[in-house]
């Protein structure tokens, strides 16, 4: 049977079924001409780093389908996908594995 993996970040996080836990990378500070962007500005993050992953999709047969990412994946999401959550005062994103829109090859 599949388990959930964690990073080496030593989170309690234990995402369910097809979900992970991603780490949004943040948005560029400056302008290409150099102009210093507020927070309020700036775009919200689009990739980020897998920290935790579920053990896979419930199937209908009873087994457990296997997930195409893995825990320090560097992946690219939509713009308004999964829930963004507060846990040990910082920010992360849960996503289903379906919201994921690539994985960036090393």
């Amino acid at each position: 049977m599949a388990t959930a993996t964690a990073s080496k970040k030593k989170i309690k996080f234990r995402p369910t079924d097809d979900r992970v836990l991603v780490d949004p990378l943040e948005g560029d500070e400056k302008t290409v001409g150099g102009i210093i962007l507020p927070d309020s500005a700036r775009e919200k993050p689009q990739r980020g780093v897998i920290i935790a992953a579920g053990p896979g999709k419930l199937l209908d047969s009873g087994s457990r389908g296997e997930m195409g990412v893995s825990v320090g994946d560097h992946v690219f999401y939509g713009k308004y996908a999964g829930t963004e959550v507060e846990f040990d005062t910082e920010t992360y994103v849960v996503l289903r594995e379906t919201d994921i829109l690539a994985v960036v090859d090393k």
